[in-house]
């Protein structure tokens, strides 16, 4: 069965992100809690959630029958109609959401939101421009992607036009040079002599991922989003925060802008706000902002806006992470997770760096701790990922499945792992690491980077 599986989808579909005749998909066939099957009857520990998006894990009874009700009620309603669920969803949504952000814009998925997003605040401000950063991700669309500055963008290229960005805190690879015990936050300073370069009058947001997810999961340092939120009221800009990937309690928080005491302009949310059971995504705005559309028109529109499933769907999860206390248990975890990296980190040379908060974290494999020559090269060509995927074949190999892009091993698990399962994925990644060992080359042991 298994092969049949992967014949019918190579023969009649398309696979994101792959030239098609490389990939290998596994046919995946059930999930409950942290594991999900193959056909083979294979079972499998999901350290990255899908696609860092199944918070709180596979299958739960509540949303599914959440679900089988709706689609027994009101299975679609058009988006210029008034439903329960989609009422009820905006009211959870305000009740969660940091001060003064209260209206709920919603979408089907995350690049919708941030299309959106871009879209309202040009409108509200009618300035053109938007900051965004270059280690960024903010969706697939063309908008969306011409607004994040992961190099997948490239390829289609040219994009929409107004887009400026700005370097990132990468505070392991600085780009401004800085030791971070000594650090100035030039990144910071850098975001501002950006907007002036650019015009303050010309720039209608700065949009930023609460932590940045597929580049790299770049935690910013703790003054960072405040001191942003100072730029953008001294010149007029409004502050989006893409909580796509961070938010509903990845990081241990509703958003992750929550740690830090901020509260954006808007906040842009997918993946986590159903987790994964439908698809759905919402833009948050402050009452400024929908007070601007109650007399000009929101120039926006989509035809599975507000769909009743995708709203059930949603409701149903946020009861599960407060019902189930996901975000205090998520914080628990945190702990186990970073002692149990931190021990990996003593014993496997290649393993440079970890990083990360909440379940929401990053291995950062290098060929020298000194010089932090990586494993492979920012944007590597598939012909450089020789020893990543051998990697990445190992977990797979002993049931566990885990995301990777060029030298970064994510570590992304459910909300609702337990510190067993925990300890069950370290053991497989403890395995791994000898492969990324074998490349490395400079002196050991070397002063921990955590």
């Amino acid at each position: 069965m298994s092969e049949e599986i992967v014949r019918l989808n190579r023969e009649y579909t398309l696979f994101s992100w792959s030239a098609q005749g490389q990939i290998a998909p596994i046919p995946i066939v059930r999930a409950e809690g942290v594991y999900f099957w193959d056909a083979s009857g294979k079972r499998y520990l999901d350290f990255a959630s899908q696609v860092m998006n199944v918070n709180i894990g596979h299958g739960h009874p509540q949303v599914i029958r959440a679900i089988q009700e709706q689609a027994a009620q009101l299975a679609y309603a058009a988006p210029s109609m008034a439903t329960r669920v989609r009422g009820e969803l905006g009211r959870l949504l305000a009740g969660i959401a940091p001060a003064g952000l209260k209206k709920s814009f919603f979408t089907l998925g995350g690049a919708e939101a941030n299309e959106n997003a871009i879209k309202m605040a040009r409108l509200v401000t009618g300035r053109s421009k938007i900051v965004t950063r270059y280690r960024s991700y903010h969706g697939a669309t063309y908008g969306a992607l011409s607004a994040g500055g992961d190099p997948r963008r490239l390829a289609v290229e040219p994009g929409i036009p107004g887009i400026v960005r700005v370097l990132d805190p990468y505070c392991y690879r600085c780009p401004f040079g800085q030791d971070p015990k000594y650090c100035r936050r030039e990144c910071v300073e850098h975001v501002e002599q950006v907007i002036q370069f650019e015009g303050p009058e010309n720039v209608a947001a700065v949009l930023m991922e609460g932590v940045s997810g597929t580049n790299g999961i770049l935690v910013p340092p703790v003054d960072y989003w405040p001191r942003l939120r100072e730029i953008c009221d001294r010149y007029g800009i409004l502050l989006i925060s893409d909580e796509v990937m961070s938010g509903f309690g990845r990081t241990g928080e509703w958003f992750a802008v929550n740690h830090w005491g901020v509260a954006p302009d808007m906040i842009t949310m997918a993946k986590g706000l159903t987790s994964g059971y439908l698809p759905l995504g919402a833009v948050l705005v402050s009452e400024r902002i929908a007070g601007h559309f109650e007399d000009h028109v929101l120039w926006a529109g989509l035809t599975g806006s507000g769909h009743p499933l995708c709203c059930a769907a949603a409701a149903a999860v946020l009861r599960v992470y407060q019902e189930e206390g996901l975000l205090e248990h998520c914080r628990r975890m945190e702990t186990q997770l970073a002692e149990g990296l931190l021990a990996l980190q003593l014993r496997h040379p290649a393993l440079g760096q970890m990083r990360g908060i909440g379940l929401f974290w990053v291995l950062e494999l290098v060929q020298d701790r000194q010089s932090r020559r990586p494993l492979a090269p920012w944007n590597a060509p598939p012909s450089e990922l020789g020893l990543m995927r051998q990697l990445i074949h190992y977990l797979r190999e002993h049931g566990l499945y885990a995301a990777f892009r060029w030298n970064w091993l994510f570590v992304v698990p459910p909300l609702c792992i337990t510190a067993d399962q925990i300890a069950e994925g370290l053991a497989v990644l403890d395995g791994a690491l000898e492969i990324a060992d074998g490349a490395y080359s400079g002196a050991w042991p070397v002063s921990v980077e955590g």
